[in-house]
């Protein structure tokens, strides 16, 4: 398993699927889909002495900056590894 670092935050994107009016389904398309699921969280950083807190936990749902993170594959699943600071909101 992969233990982020810092403020950093492991995330596996949401596959985007597209299915036409039969239901017959496409393959996901090219751009980069912003919708992404935490996997594990780093432990938080020091600035100024004090430590940051990580507003986001395993489970949540993210919306990140859509050129964000470093990608990374683990037992053929594709993770991305993305500062705190590129998740711009969780999604309820």
């Amino acid at each position: 398993m992969i233990k982020p670092l810092g403020d950093r935050v492991l995330i596996k994107m949401k596959e985007k699927e597209e299915t036409t009016k039969s239901g017959i389904l496409l393959t996901a398309s090219k751009e980069k889909p912003q919708v992404a699921e935490v996997i594990e969280v780093g432990p938080g950083k020091m600035v100024d002495g004090t430590k940051e807190e990580m507003l986001v936990k395993k489970g949540d749902k993210v919306i990140l900056n859509k050129y964000a993170g470093t990608e990374v594959k683990l037992d053929g699943e594709d993770y991305l590894i993305v500062s705190q600071s590129d998740i711009l909101a969780i999604v309820d």
